[in-house]
């Protein structure tokens, strides 16, 4: 089972499998007036290339209208400069959508 932590202080999406860490993804986060909500959500949704500033995937959460996605702007990785949403490259963010299902617990921290 996998299950997703994305901490905001460092900038970092953590994958792990049955508890114990599979890899870390750098990620950009919401701007400080649109903040990245924080708490326990689901994946809801997955749609490959959903157009516009959301890259190759688009990885919806339980939370309405945020998600994880890829981005057409890779400079902005690492920096606080999303209206919520979680940036990832598009290579990682594909690479994510390829391992996780619909239903992977997502949890979002400080």
């Amino acid at each position: 089972m996998y299950a997703i932590t994305i901490d905001l202080s460092d900038f970092k999406l953590y994958l792990y499998k049955n508890g114990n860490l599979v890899k870390s993804y750098p990620v950009a986060i919401g701007a400080i007036a649109s903040a990245t909500p924080t708490g326990k959500f689901t994946i809801k949704n997955k749609a490959p290339n959903p157009g516009g500033p959301f890259g190759a995937y688009w990885l919806g959460l339980s939370k309405p209208h945020y998600g994880i996605h890829g981005t057409n702007d890779p400079s902005s990785i690492g920096r606080r400069v999303s209206k919520g949403c979680v940036r990832m490259y598009n290579k990682d963010v594909i690479e994510l959508a390829n391992t996780v299902s619909v239903g992977t617990p997502v949890t979002i921290q400080k």
